[in-house]
């Protein structure tokens, strides 16, 4: 992490109105994840405790404290996908990719999260993958979306 940068960002929103959640998105945004190093630099330009920075980031499951891997899919467990079979996809793809929830490849290409919701409940079940919602996502097709996210650009 870069902390100058940081600290910048800290202060580009530390007059917003409840700018803790500006502050952890625009760090977020800017590094991919919010780096333990940068806690006390949120704790001190917002004047909040370290503890009140932990408790927001660990009450929010979209923030990260570790670097994600190239590609990021995150597999919806809501009530709907539930319904639809995703326990059933998400051991699947655990067992393709050798990535369970909530980890990171070794080799930084796949992170694999757990949401609960993403809108898409009509087309349960659902997965997000870099930024782009698939619905009514089989096994099959999830090897298919991983296979092309795998493809060199």
């Amino acid at each position: 992490m870069d902390s100058a940068r940081a600290t910048a960002l800290i202060n580009e929103h530390s007059s917003l109105p409840g700018a803790l959640l500006p502050v952890l998105h625009a760090l977020q945004d800017e590094f991919g994840y919010i780096d333990p190093a940068a806690i006390p630099l949120i704790a001190q330009g917002l004047n909040i405790s370290e503890a009140d920075v932990f408790g927001v980031i660990g009450f929010y499951h979209d923030f990260r404290q570790k670097p994600p891997g190239k590609h990021v899919l995150k597999v919806c467990r809501a009530e709907s996908c539930q319904a639809m079979g995703c326990e059933n996809l998400i051991r699947h793809i655990e067992g393709t990719t050798g990535v369970k929830l909530g980890e990171t490849s070794p080799d930084r290409g796949l992170t694999l999260e757990a949401v609960y919701c993403l809108g898409n409940c009509a087309l349960s079940p659902a997965l997000m993958l870099d930024g782009e919602v698939f619905g009514r996502v089989s096994p099959s097709v999830a090897d298919v979306l991983l296979a092309s996210a795998r493809r060199p650009a």
